[in-house]
């Protein structure tokens, strides 16, 4: 038996407020889904995310419809759980996964919380928020139980376990260990840890949804796990799908400035598409009003977005105090914020860039997401 584990693919976000981006999501999931039907698998697991929002754009169904019907069409079940993107803050809310059900998705749900098909148990919970670990840990103990007799048992979760993650909504020891594989989602960087009587997988997200998963997708990818089961012993694989678009992350310094950005605009002037830049200046003797103008200048055709940053040497400071030029908001965030730690200011910075682009959706998910993480709340 063999199938495939995605998650976390977040169809319809409009990163930094571009349709491009959205389409890069699109694509992605559109050439996993090829990948799958090309590998002949048995059935998909998809742990949690497979939208943005709770209330996905058009666009968004329709794509999830057409690779829902392809792999229908080639006799490829999609098994689904609901994450926390996929659920709205009400009681009892209905992921948008359900106007597939027609069309082949799986639905495991608090209605239907497993599948029992020929050899293998396919059982799971969607998102709960940390206030609700007891209920969480009473559905996996029931679960637990329903799998004994079984030959392949796998478990399907959106959550984060402290092992991987602080201010999580499980403990490692809140999770059954009579299960080989462990379909996780959540977390977006590629964790495969033994766990159990086999597995315990986060595939990852399948695009880059914030720019801190930059390092793992260069040592791990994007993509989705292919695990082989047999008589409870599993076998993963990582399948990794190449992203077209680049983000090129730069860290320069001022008196290299103008040697250094022609070689970077070099290099991206020969990519398929254009890439995403986070650049950061840093040195002495420069304002930023002068930097911005000429990143600008030079990188604004080449690019679908850049986002530049400026580190100011601390002996300067007070050069910039008197003539400071245009205001550095992301420098006075991490001034003002520096004692609340990395995710706070990060969370900040993007919530400020959001919300001054207007991009209140994208806004309103950075919210749920920093309180999820933060505060166990959903």
């Amino acid at each position: 038996m063999r199938f495939a584990h995605l998650s976390d693919t977040h169809l319809g976000y409009r990163q930094y407020g571009l349709i491009d981006r959205e389409k890069d999501f699109y694509n992605g999931f559109e050439r996993i889904i090829d990948k799958i039907i090309k590998l002949d698998l048995d059935f998909v697991i998809h742990s949690g995310d497979l939208f943005d929002s709770s209330r996905p754009s058009t666009d968004a169904l329709i794509v999830v419809q057409k690779e829902i019907n392809k792999l229908t069409n080639a006799g490829i079940p999609f098994y689904a759980i609901a994450g926390n993107h996929d659920l709205s803050r009400r009681v009892n809310p209905i992921p948008p996964q359900v106007l597939f059900r027609d069309n082949g998705i799986k639905l495991i749900s608090p209605i239907k919380p497993y599948f029992k098909e020929e050899d293998y148990f396919i059982g799971g919970v969607p998102y709960m928020p940390q206030n609700r670990n007891l209920a969480i840990k009473e559905k996996l103990e029931t679960l637990s139980k329903k799998a004994k007799g079984s030959t392949n048992k796998i478990l399907v979760l959106h959550q984060g376990i402290d092992k991987y993650i602080p201010q999580c909504e499980l403990e490692i020891g809140d999770i059954p260990t009579n299960f080989n594989y462990y379909a996780m989602g959540h977390l977006h960087n590629y964790i495969n840890d033994s766990y159990g009587e086999g597995r315990l997988v986060y595939p990852g997200s399948t695009e880059i949804w914030k720019s801190n998963e930059l390092n793992d997708y260069n040592i791990n990818g994007k993509g989705f796990v292919l695990v082989e089961m047999d008589d409870g012993h599993v076998e993963t694989e990582r399948i990794s799908v190449d992203l077209p678009r680049k983000f090129i992350n730069v860290n320069v310094d001022y008196k290299n400035l103008y040697t250094e950005i022609p070689k970077l605009t070099d290099q991206i002037s020969k990519l398929e598409l254009k890439p995403i830049i986070n650049i950061n200046v840093f040195g002495s003797d420069f304002t930023s009003s002068e930097v911005y103008e000429y990143l600008n200048k030079e990188l604004s055709d080449l690019s679908l977005s850049y986002r530049p940053t400026f580190d100011f040497k601390e002996n300067d400071k007070d050069n910039i105090d008197y003539n400071p030029g245009p205001i550095n908001i992301n420098r006075l965030i991490k001034d003002k914020l520096e004692d609340e730690g990395e995710k706070v200011v990060t969370f900040t910075i993007d919530l400020f860039d959001e919300l001054s682009k207007d991009n209140l959706e994208d806004a309103e998910n950075s919210v749920k997401d920093f309180y999820a993480d933060r505060y166990g709340g959903d």
